[in-house]
């Protein structure tokens, strides 16, 4: 049985077929900073849900990848909480005619 590799886009949603694809891609994104930061702080998780006034069940699922129920806004909150200065910038596309995109720095 051969079995053929394909290669993905840049959104593992988009390449999915999932709707929302960018706005994945955006939280993902942002939740893998706020994991970061927690274990850079050597938080618990515990002490993270305080922090960013959530409960601990909730930072767990968050982590383990089921973000759904968090906003981006809320996402950007929680870097704040975390010490971190979020700077919002829009400009138009690198390039003429390119679709205009959503993503995290």
């Amino acid at each position: 049985m051969s079995k053929t590799a394909e290669t993905g886009g840049d959104n593992v949603f988009a390449d999915l077929g999932l709707p929302n694809a960018e706005e994945h891609l955006v939280k993902a994104s942002l939740v893998y900073k706020i994991d970061a930061l927690i274990k850079q702080r050597g938080l618990k998780q515990v002490e993270a849900a305080d922090l960013l006034g959530v409960k601990q069940p909730d930072i767990s699922k968050m982590l383990r990848g089921d973000f759904r129920q968090f906003s981006v806004d809320r996402l950007l909150r929680f870097l704040v909480a975390l010490g971190q200065d979020v700077e919002i910038v829009v400009k138009p596309p690198r390039e003429v005619g390119a679709p205009p995109t959503l993503r995290v720095a």
